[in-house]
């Protein structure tokens, strides 16, 4: 892959989703995963993966332990700015050899418009998104990012949690 996401391979996908997916949620989000990325989950695809905690760092590490897909991380900033539980996906991902590649944005700082930047980066470089939000709220990131895609043609599925 290169660093503009070009790959050799047919299917690009991006996935999103809310950052707030506590304990009990474990277990739905890994049969939500079952349901709706193993389809796509195979030597053929790539998916981009924002490098945050929740349904980012639940699917990188699902997609790292279970599927044989090319997984790419983006980061707004870097890796070291990313919270804990993240950057030890990213890592475990990492020293698995999992991990096709690593983009850091290298944002000024975290926020909204960081992250705004970095799900475009993704949704550009991909054919699908897969999002799973929390809710109907078009203020969040998640839904952000479905309408971006949507603006730019692309098909989305939508897994509400």
């Amino acid at each position: 892959m290169t660093r503009d996401g070009a790959t050799e391979l047919g299917r690009r996908v991006t996935i999103t989703g809310t950052r707030s997916i506590g304990e009990p949620d474990r277990e739905r989000v890994d049969s939500l995963f079952e349901a709706y990325l193993r389809p796509f989950a195979d030597a053929g695809t790539l998916f981009h993966v924002g490098g945050a905690v929740g349904i980012d760092t639940f699917a990188l590490s699902w997609l790292c332990d279970r599927t044989n897909s090319e997984l790419c991380v983006v980061v707004p900033c870097t890796v070291t700015d990313q919270p804990a539980e993240a950057a030890a996906a990213i890592s475990a991902c990492r020293r698995a050899g999992r991990l096709v590649d690593v983009v850091e944005l290298r944002a000024d700082a975290l926020g909204g418009a960081a992250y705004h930047a970095r799900n475009r980066w993704m949704v550009d470089r991909s054919e699908l998104v897969i999002g799973f939000p929390r809710g109907t709220n078009q203020a969040q990131g998640t839904w952000y990012t479905l309408n971006y895609a949507a603006e730019q043609g692309k098909p989305r599925l939508v897994v509400p949690l």
